[in-house]
């Protein structure tokens, strides 16, 4: 075996660095954007925001010499061309253009500082605390601390005892001693195995005496889930009337009871689009709100534009950070645009809809709006992705207007969404006593000229988490019963 160097050509697709960068913006929403702004005019000189330098009588150098032109510096070694496209960039001031509307530029009334909640204490965090006042012997704090580290955001125990014992080697005894007191804490139910244990420990904990309801937990909640009330009140000797008293008491304990220290809680979404109507015409605006404005630093590109060198070290710094600057703010020109674009697409597509409803919503994919814009549709896709809009019917994801699309009797495109909403309404206004079964549904919707297979109804009133007709009609009777 030797050692050599052979030397060979390929080709290969590489992505530029600015290009790179223009993708990663084109996919942030206007809060990520914001860092990143606040990012680059940290670390490139050459970037500042337009309020710091609005008099342009002030631009001067820092220490407030007048820049001398090229031919009282002396002679450089550099051709005349090699500067064109920073000299270009000196005078691309703003990355705001004229023909995107914008939104938001005006000064708003600031959030009081009072208003700002502070972090809530989590699930662990609540259940360690209560901990800490219990168990005083470390040995038993260290079990409460294992076992509270090992639960999932529903509160329940991810794993067994006889692991944790023989992790900690410590008695299983002790292990499970200190389980049953951390099932007592608040909320009470944490660190259960099963469902079964996790609502007996609630009954516990309320002192709730009906055996009947603890039976029905330990023995037959598969009858609940199925909704089957008729064979469990034949198994247990009871009357629906009676049952239903047991029920009721059992709908009230928490099958979840970590869920309300989770961090699940309502999200705050700044739109980054805002359409309204003026004129009888609808308007599409980019949300500019918090987005500083960009210019490039007026010292440094009169200091181009006169030639001036010092030295090699200093002319290759400025010239890297002069492409930089011009290149993000290229790159936030070109993110607004396609944003703007996709947004005026979506909306003049979506007139009926934006107009009349749901009912008239019109089905749209990725691709169809990539053909249209002659773009890339895995650019469509940056665009959409976690962006917003507000219209007069709400805040809407730009995600949500992008559907299949079924066919009708004669041939027409109908949205996957119409077609969900008209199950729901279907089902909403059924027959109680005679719900409609997913056969039923398909022959409404096909007398509304709607060709749709039974196995896609029965999938969609899935993801409208509504259950099949026989356990909507077992639901049913057993709310009439009294």
């Amino acid at each position: 075996m030797k050692q050599k160097l052979d030397q060979k050509q390929v080709q290969k697709l590489v992505l530029a660095p600015a290009l790179q960068q223009a993708i990663r913006l084109l996919q942030l929403t206007n809060l990520e954007l914001q860092e990143v702004i606040n990012q680059e005019l940290e670390e490139n000189p050459i970037l500042e925001l337009e309020e710091d330098n609005s008099q342009e009588a002030a631009a001067s150098t820092p220490s407030g010499e007048e820049i001398k032109p090229e031919e009282e510096i002396g002679p450089t070694e550099t051709s005349p061309d090699e500067f064109d496209e920073i000299i270009f960039a000196a005078g691309f001031q703003d990355y705001f253009d004229e023909d995107i509307p914008y939104s938001g530029q005006g000064d708003r009334e600031r959030v009081p500082f009072e208003n700002v909640v502070s972090r809530r204490p989590s699930l662990w965090d609540h259940l360690n605390w209560q901990a800490s006042l219990t168990f005083f012997e470390p040995s038993e704090l260290e079990v409460a601390e294992f076992i509270i580290g090992n639960l999932n955001d529903d509160g329940y125990l991810t794993i067994n005892p006889e692991e944790i014992s023989a992790r900690l080697q410590l008695p299983l005894e002790k292990v499970e001693a200190v389980r049953e007191k951390i099932k007592m804490f608040d909320p009470p139910g944490c660190a259960s195995l099963t469902l079964s244990e996790a609502l007996l420990a609630q009954m516990d904990s309320l002192n709730l005496q009906d055996e009947v309801a603890r039976k029905i937990i330990s023995d037959y909640l598969p009858y609940l889930q199925r909704a089957d009330h008729q064979e469990l009140a034949r198994l247990l000797n009871l009357s629906l009337s009676e049952l239903k008293l047991h029920l009721d008491l059992i709908k009230n304990l928490d099958p979840a009871p970590g869920h309300k220290y989770s961090e699940d809680r309502d999200i705050y979404v700044v739109p980054d689009i805002f359409v309204v109507k003026e004129d009888g015409e609808w308007k599409v605006y980019l949300n500019e709100e918090g987005l500083p404005r960009l210019r490039l630093n007026q010292y440094y590109s009169q200091l181009v534009q006169a030639g001036f060198r010092e030295d090699q070290e200093t002319t290759r710094f400025i010239k890297d950070k002069m492409k930089r600057a011009l290149w993000f703010i290229r790159s936030l020109d070109q993110r607004n645009r396609t944003i703007y674009r996709v947004a005026r697409y979506i909306v003049d597509r979506q007139k009926n809809f934006l107009e009349q409803g749901l009912d008239h919503i019109k089905p749209m994919t990725l691709m169809e709006v990539a053909r249209e814009l002659g773009l890339h549709e895995s650019t469509i896709g940056r665009v959409v992705a976690n962006k917003y809009m507000m219209t007069p019917l709400g805040l809407f994801p730009l995600k949500f207007f992008f559907h299949k699309s079924l066919s009708g009797t004669y041939g027409e495109e109908v949205s996957s969404l119409r077609i969900k909403e008209r199950i729901k309404k279907l089902i909403e206004n059924e027959d109680r006593n005679n719900p409609l079964s997913d056969d039923e549904i398909v022959d409404i919707l096909s007398r509304e000229n709607i060709v749709i297979a039974r196995r896609t109804v029965a999938k969609y009133r899935g993801q409208l988490d509504i259950p099949p007709s026989h356990i909507r009609k077992k639901k049913f009777m057993m709310e009439e019963v009294t």
